[in-house]
Parts: structure tokens; C-alpha cells; sequence
């Protein structure tokens, strides 16, 4: 493993301290009585606290220090004095300990009094300290120059999403979208459990990947020596649950879709799904409207939230546009009616890609979704929506050729999805097998036909609505975040690249080459100011490791990041 000169000094602080008997990972309760907050909040000049905390910042000025704890709850001032914690003749846990061998980063607890300073300034005078964990590397701390400019932010996203307990430690905001997330998912709670609703798991690991029109993750089960999927949608074990009995069930579920991955997908993401008996999608879009002013006012305080340049209202109502209608308004088409061949020639000449494993169904999404969703800023229930993009919905009750779903679209992008149920057994098995004809034309992601499904379709299934509610969307539109990875503690990212070891001369040029991302190789050369023999040597280097590319234009030869 190469370590960085930081690193290296840090073990030898770490080897020292072992030396002087202190275990620099001790395991006993550390008795903490107080945090950051409740300091400030709760203060009382003299009183006694015990706090614990990362180091973040010290100013050492003699036999005396400020710095500053972080804890979960934010940043205090402590105030270090050697007398103070060494009142006697021995020096040494001040003087070596502190000073020497501590550094930022490093989690210690303090006893102490708390006093204000000349400027105002809550703080604890330090009685006594421990050392709880010693940090081995650095943080990447920002650093302020004399004009306020502040520089080394730890800000580039690969970093932060890969490194996610560093991005919290050092960017306080981040950490306010996580507490955000848990106030909305509560705020979701609460208001069907007032409503008598059970909150229910269902299996993630499943024999059929059935509820969504998705492509599944694949794995195998040993001791039973079957394939099993991660689950695409839970819709099907839920709508079994009301079929036993249940008026109303939901479910914060995690899925898994192995598609693409951009800033609003992710391939495991949460989704919170409902059900309820008796119910259909008209009154589902009145609880949803209900639902979404209700958590907009707990996470935030208000119902209006800021969303890029838009400012989006959740208060109810929301408008409600039929899908053909959308269409026809955005694109001057009226596709109603329009058959396969018909709509794939039309989607061809609205300039869509399509290919001829797409039926109705997936021909009128793409058109909807590339010609008018974007169009949808404020809460829209897009609605009635054709039998062929609908295989578990309700046939609609007065045209045939349409079923009861609505989507809410949100800032241009789906947030949920819902219907009046198709508890029909037989129309169920129908839909299936259109599904099954699809799969067979080549479309991955057309539903299973799941024959325990319909068997508990058979038994009777209430009157029923249901709606799917993506959770990650929900708290990307309350924090204001595009994208999706900074709403999710740990977003699947790509392998992480090997460190390549590069000469000095090498990463001399490349970082000549960083601040322009292209140059005339003849200039970066002369930059440089190598000799042709180290010029060479590092250019190679950079390009055998794909850190740069050499290209021949007709302007000469350039040389670009790789």
C-alpha cells in the first residue's frame, strides 16, 4: 500500500502514542452528556459538560489553544489551557500529546466548564481530554485565503459519492438532505398509519420478476437450485395481501432494475407503494394530493419548494390531462385509435428512435416521454392512459380502449404511478399473454406471466387502488437536487480506477494539461521544459496510462486529456 507523507507521519504518531501506554482505539463507554446543540441551545455559564467530537480545527498558541469539535449535531469552540489539564508538574499530555501527537480529524472527548469569550463566543474550557479514535488520514479540509477566497473544496461528485462518510464529515449541507429524507419518509408514515393502513414487507428475492415492465437482476439459489430475481416492483405481493384480508397495506420497498444509470436512475433505488380495497383512482389522486401538501409542510415548512429555476406548488389541486389529450396538445398529433405500424411510423417522423420490438403500449410512452413530459413542471396527473401501456389496470369505465392509471408528473419527470386495479382473473391472464407476445418479439422488459398471481385473483379480489411513489424523486424535488446520487448515502458508482504511479516529470504535464484539457503538443512541450529524452519518456507514460491523447488535426498535433 503506498502512503502519502501524511499517512506515514500519522502511523509514527500512532506507534508513539501506543509507546506512552495510550490505546488510541480505547473500548470503554465514553460518557457523553451533551452535544454541540444542546450546549448552545441549554447554556449555562459554568456548567459541567462531556462532550466527543472530531477535531476540526485548533489555533495553538503556547501553553494555550482554541479549536473546534464536530459532533452530529454541529461545531463547538473548546478552549485548551496546559495548566488547566495538567495541573501539575508533569506537562506531558498537553505539551506531547496535544500539541505533537493529536491531529485534525482525530475523535477525542473532553470534560470541561463552559464559559463565553470576550467576543461572544460559547465554549468550553477543557478540564480533561481522551483520545477515541485516531485518524490515519487527512481530511480534505477547504482552506480560506487572508480575502475569504476559499479553496480545496472537497467538491468533485465522484469523490463525494464514492467517499460518502468523508463528503459528510466536511460538507454540513449534505448531511441536512439525509435528515430531510428521514422527515419525509416519516412524514409518509404517519399519514397512512392515521389511516389505518399496515405497514408490510414482501420478499426482494422473488421467483417471477412481476409488477413492472423493467429488466431484472439475475441470480441463482443454491440449496433450492432455481434462478431467483431481485425484485422489479412489489405490486403483486401487496395486491396478495389484500386479497387475504387486508383493507390497506404499504410498502417502503427497495427495487432493482438492471438498466442504465443517470442523475434521476439509479439501479436499486426505494419506491413506497399502497394499497387500498374499496378504493379507485379518482380517490387516489385526491390522498395523493393530500399526501404530497402534507410532507412538502413537514419537510420544509411551506408547500411551495424551489426546484432549479422553478418554484413548484404542492398545494392542492393538480391538473388532470389524459395522456392521447398531452399528446395531441404538444405534438398536433391525435394518435387515439392509431394501430402499431400507424404510431411507428408516426413516432419515426416526430424523429424518435423506435424499433420493431415496441407495440402500442411502448410507442405512446416514448412519444409522451420525448415530446411532452418535460412540459409538466407544476403537479400534473397524467391520466387515462391506453390498455396497452397498462397490463394490471382497471379497463376504464366508459371507453374500453383506455384504463384508470394516472402518473404524476413533477419538474418534467414521473414521481408516481397508479390505477383502479385489474382484479379481474380472466382479462388478467389475457393481458399477461399480450405481455408474453411482446417478450417473444424480442422486448426485454415485458412482464412475466405470474400464474400464483392469478390464482389469487381467482379467489376474489376487492375493489381496489394502488399507487408507487418514487422515493429518491420525492427528495431530490424537497432538497432541490438533479441528481439522484446525492439523495442516496451510497449510489452504485462505476469500479474504481486503480491510482497509477506517475513519474514527477509526468505529472508535471499533466497538470500543464489539467488547466487547458487541450493544447498543441509543441506548446505543452515547451511548457514543460524538459529535455526531449524526460519529454518523451512522460508523454508516453501519460498516454499508456489513457491519462492523455495525442491527435493529429489539420492544424498540427495536439495533445488532450484522456
Amino acid at each position: 500500500m503506498q502512503l502519502s507523507e501524511q499517512e506515514i507521519i500519522r502511523r509514527e504518531k500512532l506507534t508513539r502514542l501506543r509507546e506512552m501506554g495510550i490505546n488510541p482505539y480505547p473500548a470503554a463507554l465514553y460518557p457523553v452528556d451533551a452535544t454541540a446543540e444542546s450546549i448552545k441551545v441549554h447554556y449555562e455559564e459554568g456548567k459541567k459538560v462531556i462532550v466527543s467530537g472530531r477535531l476540526m480545527s485548533r489555533r495553538i498558541q503556547g501553553k494555550a489553544s482554541f479549536a473546534e469539535l464536530q459532533d452530529s449535531s454541529g461545531r463547538i469552540q473548546v478552549y485548551f489551557n496546559r495548566d488547566e489539564i495538567c495541573p501539575g508538574e508533569d506537562k506531558n499530555h498537553y505539551n506531547e500529546v496535544y500539541k505533537k501527537l493529536l491531529d485534525i480529524g482525530d475523535i477525542i472527548g473532553v470534560e470541561g466548564e463552559l464559559f463565553t469569550t470576550q467576543v461572544g463566543e460559547k465554549t468550553i474550557m477543557v478540564k480533561g481530554f481522551s483520545l477515541l479514535s485516531k485518524s490515519l488520514r487527512p481530511l480534505p479540509l477547504p482552506k480560506k485565503d487572508a480575502e475569504g477566497n476559499t479553496y480545496d473544496e472537497f467538491n468533485d461528485p465522484e469523490l463525494r459519492y464514492r467517499q460518502r462518510y468523508v463528503d459528510l464529515v466536511v460538507n454540513p449541507k449534505v448531511k441536512e438532505t439525509f435528515i430531510k429524507r428521514t422527515k419525509i419518509t416519516n412524514s409518509i408514515r404517519e399519514f397512512y398509519n392515521e389511516r389505518g393502513y399496515l405497514e408490510v414487507e414482501t420478499p426482494i428475492l422473488q421467483p417471477i420478476p412481476g409488477g413492472a415492465a423493467a429488466r431484472p437482476f439475475l441470480t441463482h439459489h443454491n440449496a433450492l437450485n432455481i434462478p431467483l430475481y431481485l425484485r422489479i416492483a412489489n405490486e403483486l405481493y401487496l395486491k396478495r395481501l389484500i386479497v387475504g384480508g387486508f383493507d390497506g397495506v404499504y410498502e417502503f420497498s427497495k427495487d432493482f432494475r438492471n438498466e442504465g444509470m443517470d442523475r434521476t436512475h439509479n439501479p436499486e433505488f426505494t419506491v413506497m407503494e399502497l394499497y387500498v380495497a374499496y378504493k379507485d383512482y379518482n380517490w387516489m389522486m385526491e390522498t395523493t394530493e393530500q399526501l404530497l401538501e402534507k410532507v412538502a409542510l413537514d419537510a420544509n415548512g411551506t408547500s411551495k419548494v424551489t426546484v432549479g429555476e422553478n418554484d413548484i406548488e404542492f398545494k392542492a389541486p393538480y391538473a388532470r390531462v389524459p395522456i392521447l389529450e398531452a399528446i395531441k396538445i404538444h405534438t398536433g398529433i391525435d394518435v387515439a385509435g392509431m394501430g402499431e405500424d400507424e404510431l411507428r411510423e408516426t413516432a419515426k417522423n416526430l424523429g424518435l428512435e423506435v424499433d420493431e420490438t415496441m407495440g402500442v403500449g411502448k410507442l405512446i410512452d416514448e412519444i409522451f416521454g420525448e415530446k411532452c413530459e418535460h412540459h409538466y413542471v407544476q403537479p400534473t396527473f397524467i391520466i387515462d392512459y391506453p390498455k396497452e401501456m397498462s397490463p394490471l389496470t382497471k379497463e376504464h369505465r366508459t371507453n374500453p380502449a383506455l384504463t384508470e392509471r394516472f402518473e404524476l408528473m413533477v419538474n418534467g419527470k414521473e414521481l408516481a404511478n397508479a390505477y383502479s386495479e385489474l382484479n379481474d382473473p380472466i382479462d388478467q391472464r389475457e393481458r399477461f399473454e399480450e405481455q408474453l407476445k411482446l417478450s417473444e418479439k424480442g422486448d426485454d422488459e415485458a412482464m412475466f406471466i405470474d400464474q400464483d398471481f392469478l390464482r389469487a385473483l381467482e379467489y376474489g379480489m376487492p375493489p381496489t387502488s394502488g399507487i408507487g411513489i418514487g422515493i429518491d424523486r420525492l427528495v431530490m424535488l424537497l432538497t432541490n437536487n438533479s441528481s439522484i446520487q446525492e439523495v442516496l448515502f451510497f449510489p452504485q458508482m462505476r469500479p474504481e480506477k486503480k491510482a497509477v504511479e506517475l513519474s514527477e516529470e509526468a505529472k508535471q504535464v499533466l497538470d500543464s494539461l489539467k488547466k487547458v484539457e487541450m493544447l498543441p503538443l509543441a506548446d505543452l512541450k515547451e511548457q514543460s521544459g524538459l529535455s526531449n529524452k524526460k519529454w518523451d519518456k512522460s508523454i508516453k507514460e501519460l498516454t499508456k496510462n489513457n491519462l492523455a491523447k495525442v491527435e493529429k488535426n489539420e492544424e498540427g498535433l495536439f495533445v488532450k486529456l484522456g
